[in-house]
């Protein structure tokens, strides 16, 4: 399967999500495996600092462009894959949409 790449470094890649839940939905990734935030693996806080450079700039960028970003990320049963990833999303363009994606929580 071919991916739309967004950013790529020496170890971290990020992408639009194969199967987006949102209409923005790009995934980051460390290219080494790491089990979870709780469990960062060989890479350590090293590669924890790295992925979130990137993370960082992915949802600046899709707040340049879309005017918000959410950043997220799990662990646990949350976490259906099993390796550190976070969701850098867009979740509409109207509020209406943006609130139909999670709820009134924010007022």
């Amino acid at each position: 399967m071919e991916i739309d790449r967004v950013r790529e470094t020496e170890r971290v890649l990020a992408f639009h999500h194969t199967k987006p839940s949102h209409p923005v939905h790009i995934v980051v990734v460390p290219k080494v495996h790491t089990p979870s935030l709780a469990d960062l693996g060989e890479g350590g806080p090293g590669l924890l600092a790295e992925v979130m450079a990137v993370v960082a700039e992915v949802a600046a960028m899709v707040e340049a462009e879309h005017g918000a970003a959410s950043v997220t990320t799990n662990l646990g049963l949350y976490q259906e894959s099993k390796h550190l990833h976070w969701h850098v999303y867009h979740r509409g363009d109207s509020e209406e949409e943006i609130r139909a994606m999670y709820g009134h929580h924010d007022g």
